[in-house]
């Protein structure tokens, strides 16, 4: 295992340039060896950018570099292999050419699909995510509770691309959603408080009828968590960090908890851990439970707390197809509405912003909107 951070960039690279340059073709030398030379850049220069802008010395020119030959290797990798396996077979079985001829078909099919699937996925990236609203039906939720409007945001990772006017714009679409509740489940930037700062600062603007909530992510970690717990409250945010308030509507409530990340223990930081008896510390047991918690697989911990539903973000949807794979290894969820236990739901966003490489392919980031249902909330008239 310790070898696959050496081996993996170099296969990142080294599959796309046999497919492209020598498998079965024959290109003049002076194309193949530049060509060639370029590729083997790629395992070199992506790490080494990489380093220097999110190691110590945080480059943002670097990381931008880095990142983007991250997106860019993966897929050229996938599509590499994908149409290497599929398409030369189908080829040589229509009686397309002779090897040289298929080959050169497979070349210029993989950088025409990793062009097209770039430029899409840059695009998606940079959006304003689109709002995905759906409806929750809590059996525990009281009448008076019925309708009430949860606006999620997560995973906004501001950082090395100055997104600040879109952090604006994202924030006035969550705004205009008028939610009781406002919630962000952290990973709020890629870089210390006061290095984002200028990114984070529209999320001040947002507003909600009872509260605005955020919980630690992963990166938070990564960057002076504290200093990002301090921000947001000086922004107005509730962190909820080991402990719950309580919204209250029509004669109900609805306990509405946090914890810090699972990552938070390992940090080092005191006072910092997942603690999710500490977060319900007072809460009568009778009543329904939302939970904010950053991963996904903090559900085991949140069904045999008999919470109701937990709100989390993380996964990114995988962010590139398809390493949406390698993420299912780790989290219980991807994206959407899932059951865990007899009453725990789960609801996993795929993140309003982008880790990393500036690109989205068939993982479109979201603004989430979950309308709150109570199973005695009284019936429409008849359609």
């Amino acid at each position: 295992m310790r070898y696959i951070p050496l081996i993996a960039p170099v296969l990142l690279w080294a599959v796309p340039c046999w497919v492209l340059l020598h498998a079965g073709q024959h290109w003049p030398i002076p194309v193949a060896l530049g060509c060639t030379a370029l590729f083997a850049l790629g395992p070199v220069t992506m790490p080494l950018a990489m380093a220097r802008g999110h190691g110590r010395r945080q480059q943002d020119w670097a990381a931008i570099i880095g990142d983007t030959l991250l997106g860019a290797g993966w897929v050229l990798f996938t599509w590499s292999v994908l149409l290497g396996v599929l398409l030369r077979p189908a080829l040589t079985l229509a009686g397309v050419g002779d090897g040289q001829n298929r080959a050169r078909i497979v070349t210029w099919a993989v950088l025409g699909v990793a062009t097209v699937l770039l430029a899409w996925g840059y695009a998606e990236a940079r959006r304003v995510p689109r709002v995905r609203e759906l409806d929750v039906e809590l059996p525990r939720l009281g009448a008076g509770l019925d309708g009430t409007r949860v606006a999620l945001i997560t995973d906004t990772h501001y950082g090395p691309l100055d997104r600040a006017r879109w952090s604006e714009r994202v924030c006035a679409k969550v705004d205009s959603l008028e939610a009781d509740l406002v919630c962000h489940t952290g990973d709020i930037a890629d870089g210390t408080a006061e290095r984002r700062r200028a990114q984070a600062v529209p999320l001040g603007t947002v507003q909600a009828t009872r509260a605005r909530v955020y919980v630690t992510g992963n990166h938070e970690y990564y960057s002076e968590a504290q200093g990002w717990v301090d921000l947001m409250d000086e922004l107005g945010w509730e962190p909820l960090r080991n402990r719950h308030l309580l919204l209250e509507r029509g004669g109900d409530t609805l306990v509405v908890a946090g914890v810090d990340d699972v990552t938070a223990e390992s940090s080092g930081l005191a006072d910092h851990r997942a603690d999710l008896a500490g977060a319900l510390d007072g809460a009568d047991p009778d009543l329904p439970v939302l939970l904010l918690a950053h991963q996904p697989k903090f559900v085991g911990r949140a069904a045999a707390g008999g919470i109701d539903l937990q709100l989390s973000g993380h996964t990114h949807g995988g962010q590139i197809w398809p390493f949406h794979h390698l993420v299912r290894i780790d989290q219980p969820a991807l994206a959407g509405l899932s059951r865990h236990g007899t009453r725990t739901l789960l609801y996993t966003s795929r993140g309003t912003g982008f880790w990393g490489p500036p690109f989205r392919v068939f993982a479109p980031s979201e603004i989430t909107l979950l309308v709150l249902r109570s199973p005695q909330r009284p019936s429409g008239p008849p359609a």
